[in-house]
């Protein structure tokens, strides 16, 4: 059998049925732009460790289509896990001799360092907003305040926020799909999660419920926002104040890096963001921890 034949049996089979849909689609992308033209008219049991390490070397030096440059160690790592996979899927079910894919060599990963707005430049942004005449911007506002991801950002209903106690509750995530706007379950288990909202932003949040004719915090003429949409607005109000690029996640990078500043442990930050565990966050932001620590330093250093 060709590997591409039983990569489309197994996503179909295999994958579709115990996976979200995101999760699907990534798959089936991922099959048809990198594995399908270079391996996939092979035989199953003739794809050696060899020959799928030199696939990946490739990947490495030339398999970005757009620019025909290496792609990038994250996007050859997501390939390595659909042969890994698939090919294990395949010797349990006796369509190969053995499973050898377990001894491919992954690219290693480098933490980037985070992009996040200056306390000047973020101020700026507030102000756009709340002098600003569009009620849907104020989710960025909420974004710089809370941490959460665009796609979190995007689902989040007014039923979403206790007013009362000033918590928002994040129990689902979203992206944009074929046919428009797709709800789904949050990225990761810890994605579910209960965040305290700043009280001063609590009535800001109020007056724009009693503005809004959707059950969406972020939306446009009563509909829901694509994410694409979204991220375009917030470029276009970074041009409009002349602030150097950054994308979306920036805001929860920013997020992130303002509670440090204050102080905020390792530990409940992890939660705030969802995180798996505060290693993670660790890791992230180690450098923005670091100066916060050498601050702190310098101030009892002041006392001598």
């Amino acid at each position: 059998m060709k590997y591409i034949d039983w990569l489309v049996q197994w996503i179909e089979n295999y994958i579709r049925p115990s996976v979200k849909v995101r999760t699907y689609e990534r798959y089936k992308l991922i099959v048809e732009q990198h594995i399908k033209d270079k391996v996939g008219g092979i035989e199953l049991n003739d794809l050696s460790p060899l020959v799928l390490q030199s696939f990946i070397t490739e990947l490495l030096q030339c398999g970005n289509k757009k620019t025909g440059k290496g792609l990038a160690a994250n996007s050859v790592n997501s390939v390595i896990s659909v042969i890994q996979s698939s090919l294990k899927t395949a010797h349990l079910l006796g369509l190969t001799k053995e499973y050898t894919a377990d001894k491919l060599k992954r690219p290693k990963l480098m933490e980037k360092r985070v992009e996040c707005f200056s306390l000047t430049e973020q101020k700026r942004i507030e102000q756009a907003i709340l002098s600003g005449k569009k009620d849907k911007l104020y989710g960025i506002l909420l974004c710089l305040y809370s941490g959460l991801r665009i796609g979190e950002l995007i689902a989040l209903q007014w039923s979403d926020i206790d007013f009362v106690k000033g918590v928002l509750t994040v129990s689902k995530s979203c992206h944009d799909g074929k046919d428009g706007l797709i709800i789904d379950e949050p990225k990761t288990a810890t994605s579910r999660r209960m965040i305290p909202l700043p009280k001063q932003l609590l009535p800001m949040m109020k007056a724009l419920k009693r503005r809004s004719v959707s059950p969406f915090v972020v939306s446009a003429s009563g509909n829901p926002v694509s994410v694409r949409s979204y991220q375009r607005s917030f470029e276009l109000l970074l041009k409009k104040l002349k602030i150097p690029h950054k994308g979306f996640h920036s805001l929860r990078h920013t997020f992130a890096t303002r509670a440090i500043e204050c102080g905020m442990d390792v530990k409940t930050l992890s939660e705030i963001l969802g995180h798996k565990n505060p290693t993670i966050t660790l890791n992230r932001y180690a450098h923005s921890l670091m100066e916060h620590k050498a601050d702190m330093m310098n101030r009892l250093g002041k006392l001598l």
